[in-house]
């Protein structure tokens, strides 16, 4: 009996302490491929080139707090472990990344590890990012060490036991993360490739265009099915070609628009994805966006988020829910969206066949009549039509009538909401 307990907790010793140990030390230890870096003939341009790469991933979104100064970090990022602060990347040498040298910068970008060897958290996505170029990867240093310095100390993160504690990453890392850099598919055109390579590279669609498991890593990223985005509390539509819930049938200029500009014939921005166009989308080259478009018009259809189905009610009560939602919807919709949800676009957009509301979950529907929402404001759209909020004015079972009956009339056949569905987003921040 003696030797089976001892047995026993020897493989309990192994499990909590040798095993986990052993991880560390094979991710710790692991081989770093450090790049071919090219010779730099033009430093002016590579800055350029960096300055538009850091437009395209949007960097400064996450690394710049509301009223704080450009790339110097403090914003915090929501997530279901608790929050992350971004971190200050100026060239200040004491609180930023002025010590630094390029080599260290790929080493965050394409290993996920910090100047000092310490795991990275996944909430800086270096698992799109190890996708880029060594070149890309320096240009886009070289761009942040244009930047005026900015001391301002990195703030600590605020994350609860046990993902406080950084050495777990590594068996995080030997599960979901495996570094490598973009492989051209030689069976494709030069346009898909460049667009391959911005969507999953810099672009890092997937971190939020694609469902995560219980350890905040993307599932099947590849696909693009579409997926909660983490700590917002928005859904990320399929970028697919599925034909009813992502962009199989969308006309490929209408999908560039929607990118380039905010607001398309089959529907307009609203939320996260409203702040990556202004921020972002808007400022690329036609030609990238078109790159992207056709990539992604290329992506074969995959099922869209499929939770269990809510309950969907009786008869007799779908038909007072109808009712009163086709009443809400003729006194405070019909002007702007048309008497079948048609939209007269691009100012009005439809809400017949419109992927926000037609999805599998109703959230963004739901959020928008609560709180309202304009587009970005962009070169091709500068003065955006708005959408006034409606929380202050209806009911929970009101907002759930009338989203219910959007989701419900014409083509769509989204399902019901309950006012509980309602009310769970009223309480949260619009932003």
């Amino acid at each position: 009996m003696r030797r089976v307990l001892r047995g026993a907790l020897a493989a309990i010793v192994a499990a909590v302490i040798v095993v986990p140990a052993a991880v560390l030390a094979w991710q710790a230890l692991h081989p770093e491929d450090p790049g071919s870096p090219s010779p730099v003939t033009d430093r002016a341009q590579q800055v350029r080139r960096g300055q538009y790469l850091a437009r395209a991933g949007n960097c400064m979104a996450c690394h710049t707090m509301r009223g704080g100064a450009a790339y110097a970090g403090g914003r915090a990022i929501a997530t279901p472990y608790g929050a992350i602060y971004s971190s200050n990347i100026t060239p200040d040498r004491e609180t930023g990344i002025g010590r630094w040298s390029a080599d260290d910068f790929w080493r965050a970008l394409h290993h996920g590890r910090s100047r000092d060897g310490s795991f990275l958290y996944p909430a800086f996505p270096f698992t799109s990012y190890t996708k880029l170029t060594r070149d890309d990867t320096d240009a886009l240093f070289a761009y942040l060490q244009s930047l005026p310095a900015v001391g301002r100390p990195n703030q600590e993160h605020a994350l609860r036991f046990p993902y406080d504690q950084r050495f777990l990453l590594a068996g995080w890392r030997a599960l979901f993360f495996e570094p490598g850099e973009f492989r051209p598919d030689a069976g494709q055109s030069a346009q898909w490739n460049r667009g391959a390579y911005l969507t999953q590279g810099i672009g890092h669609c997937a971190a939020c265009h694609s469902e995560r498991n219980a350890f905040g890593a993307s599932v099947n990223a590849a696909q693009l099915a579409g997926g909660m985005v983490l700590g917002l509390d928005w859904y990320a539509p399929p970028l697919n070609s599925h034909a009813d819930t992502g962009l199989g049938k969308w006309d490929p200029a209408h999908l560039q628009a929607l990118l380039k500009t905010g607001v398309s014939p089959h529907g307009a921005v609203f939320g996260p994805m409203a702040e990556v166009v202004g921020r972002s989308l808007q400022y690329l080259e036609d030609d990238d966006i078109a790159a992207m478009a056709l990539y992604l018009k290329s992506l074969p259809a995959a099922d869209a988020r499929s939770d269990s189905p809510a309950r969907q009610p009786e008869a007799a009560e779908a038909e007072r829910i109808m009712t009163q939602g086709k009443k809400l919807y003729g006194e405070l919709c019909v002007d702007c969206h048309a008497s079948r949800g048609q939209g007269v676009a691009p100012d009005y957009p439809p809400l017949n066949g419109n992927q926000a509301v037609n999805g599998p979950l109703a959230v963004n529907a739901i959020r928008v009549v609560l709180n309202g929402g304009f587009p970005p404001s962009t070169a091709g759209n500068p003065y955006p039509f708005g959408m006034p909020p409606f929380g202050p004015r209806l009911s929970d079972q009101e907002v759930a009538a009338v989203v219910s009956y959007i989701r419900n009339s014409w083509d769509n056949r989204g399902g019901f909401v309950s006012p509980s569905d309602v009310n769970r987003y009223r309480s949260v921040p619009a932003e």
